[in-house]
């Protein structure tokens, strides 16, 4: 999930493929304006530091190509069982209700291998897009 372009830390969205494709169209088309990651395995794990506000990513598709740059608005984090249905909703992918973003990301980050109970932290962070590259560009 990390790495730098253009000077920016890189965002990968998802797992390479169908997923990646899905959720970077989603951020493209405006319809995605957050994502979830874990404390432990996103972060810690990684050796990352956290977001911040106002900092700028390099959202980047399946190919590796950066694809747009993301300004980050907002970053919190809380348990997994006290993630809002608002963030959900900000995610974009369709939940029905809380319950369903709760079921959809647990079972993601088991196939990460990774059991969340109701106390993992989560990172919910919030971002706009503030640039788009066209297909042309590097």
């Amino acid at each position: 999930m990390w790495g730098r372009k253009n000077g920016l830390r890189v965002v990968e969205l998802g797992l390479p493929g169908e997923m990646r494709t899905t959720l970077t169209d989603l951020v493209l088309a405006g319809a995605k304006r957050a994502t979830a990651g874990l404390l432990e395995l996103d972060y810690e794990r990684e050796g990352e530091e956290l977001e911040h506000v106002g900092e700028r990513l390099a959202l980047v598709g399946d190919s590796g190509d950066q694809v747009a740059t993301l300004e980050v608005t907002e970053v919190w984090l809380m348990p997994f069982a006290e993630v809002p249905w608002e963030f959900a909703q900000a995610e974009g992918e369709g939940f029905r209700d809380i319950g369903h973003w709760r079921e959809a990301h647990r079972d993601y980050w088991r196939e990460e291998g990774y059991e969340v109970d109701d106390s993992t932290t989560v990172v919910c962070l919030s971002f706009r897009v503030v640039g788009q590259r066209s297909s042309g560009e590097t």
